[in-house]
């Protein structure tokens, strides 16, 4: 079958390679979308860092979030699976450990994460091995762009429970890229009054686009507005001190951006404001609830997505260039079959 590969740092081909093999417990996805994320791009510029701590290697196949159809069920795995429209968990615990007992699969030290640790292959190819456990079915009025959108959008509903919004709630969301949007959209659905940051005007034009107000730069929100929560889904190791800062005594602040250098946040801001601080590593145990939200048409993430492009056009991507023909939105799809 055709996958994509990285090779080393900027180097990335589409090859010819064995398809995979249903062993116990698993299924084959027969892949219809993949999204292409930061962490891809890191593998990519080989600046990620499980390169570094041996998590990963060279040759990998990078995409962990996609959805397809199963097309073959191994031993032991209800055939009822066989033909359904499916997306999944990219983070598969040993099932041994106490953290998976705990159901925390996610933070087992042993854990693979699909096209991402433990040389799991991942989503940018025809096929994909994967957990039956690890499956969510996906109902066919959710399409192929949404159904690759479920496992970001799993990242973004767990930072807004973290936040434990109301309705009229006021949330500020930093970081205006595609969790950051994704974690505005949920929340507004949820009830909440959302305004988002980013770091110039002109990254946060296409929030506006999908009617948030306000908007603003860092350097000028409204501190006077009082924030019950902030989400930070930026990567600037400046952002976590800030919304520290920005957040209401006695609010929640939740991390899920990750920054290239050291964050520092002032436990003194923490503790003298009593504010709780939320770390949210993975979509894992809320991909259902973005099916169900997705499914009741709660919110339409698929406005996020600006281009699809064959196998052949991921490495332009992963390098930063985007299509030709892309639209405004911060995402980018691959389709194996194009």
């Amino acid at each position: 079958m055709r996958a994509f590969v990285v090779t080393g740092p900027g180097q990335a081909a589409v090859q010819d390679v064995p398809p995979p093999h249903v062993a116990a417990g698993q299924v084959i996805v027969d892949v219809e979308r993949a999204g292409v994320c930061g962490t891809d791009a890191e593998f990519f510029s080989g600046h990620m860092s499980y390169l570094a701590t041996g998590h990963a290697a060279y040759p990998l196949r990078i995409g962990h979030e996609w959805c397809g159809r199963v097309s073959e069920v191994g031993p032991g795995v209800d055939p009822s699976w066989l033909g359904r429209r499916v997306s999944g968990d990219t983070m598969l615990g040993c099932g041994a450990c106490r953290l998976c007992a705990g159901g925390r699969q996610h933070l087992c030290a042993d854990r693979y994460e699909i096209g991402i640790r433990g040389g799991w292959p991942g989503a940018l190819a025809e096929q994909l091995p994967v957990p039956a456990s690890a499956l969510v079915a996906l109902p066919e009025t959710v399409d192929e762009v949404a159904g690759a959108l479920i496992e970001p959008s799993a990242n973004a509903l767990r930072a807004v429970r973290g936040a434990a919004i109301q309705p009229g709630s006021r949330l500020l969301v930093v970081g205006p890229g595609t969790i950051g949007l994704l974690s505005a959209l949920i929340a507004r659905a949820c009830g909440a009054e959302v305004s988002i940051a980013g770091p110039t005007p002109e990254s946060l034009l296409f929030a506006s686009t999908l009617g948030f107000d306000p908007v603003s730069t860092r350097e000028h929100v409204d501190r006077a507005k009082g924030f019950d929560a902030v989400i930070d889904a930026a990567g600037g190791p400046d952002v976590p001190a800030l919304a520290a800062e920005l957040v209401d005594p006695g609010g929640r602040v939740v991390f899920i951006g990750l920054a290239a250098a050291p964050s520092r946040v002032d436990t003194r801001t923490l503790v003298l404001k009593d504010v709780t601080a939320v770390g949210v590593l993975s979509g894992s145990g809320a991909l259902a609830g973005v099916v169900d939200l997705f499914a009741q048409g709660a919110l339409d993430p698929r406005p996020l997505v600006a281009a699809t492009v064959p196998l052949e056009g991921a490495a332009e991507v992963l390098a930063g260039r985007r299509p030709g023909n892309a639209g405004p939105g911060p995402k980018i799809h691959v389709d194996p079959r194009l």
